[in-house]
């Protein structure tokens, strides 16, 4: 079992950063790949990053290319998101995912482990 934790959500205007957090215990943190999905008002659950185990492979939505960047920092078990040059649609309850099978099962959608999310808002 892995627990997560969201952190760092909040209102932003639009232009502006924000850094998410999330931090895991109960197994090892090195041994999972983490990523980040979001969900806004009436739509589905949609992928954000990914990122593996050694931090060596990163992957990206279309929509966050360029703007978000994905990290880790497995000595704090910890997994972030820096969001730059934030955009009204980005508006959404952010949620880290992990799994140990590897990122590409994250990108999947398929990743074991769940946080309960942190909102981010982008005022216009």
């Amino acid at each position: 079992q892995v627990q997560l934790v969201e952190s760092g959500g909040g209102l932003v205007q639009a232009g502006g950063s924000l850094r998410l957090s999330c931090a895991a215990s109960g197994r090892t943190f090195s041994e999972y790949a983490m990523g980040w999905f979001r969900q806004a008002p009436g739509k589905e659950r949609e992928f954000v990053a990914a990122i593996s185990w050694r931090a060596d492979s990163t992957y990206y939505s279309d929509s966050v290319k360029g703007r978000f960047t994905i990290s880790r920092d497995n000595a704090k078990n910890t997994v972030y998101l820096q969001m730059n040059s934030l955009k009204p649609e980005d508006t959404a309850v952010y949620y880290c995912n992990a799994d140990p099978k590897g990122p590409r099962t994250i990108v999947s959608g398929w990743g074991d482990y769940w946080g309960q999310g942190t909102q981010v808002t982008v005022s216009s």
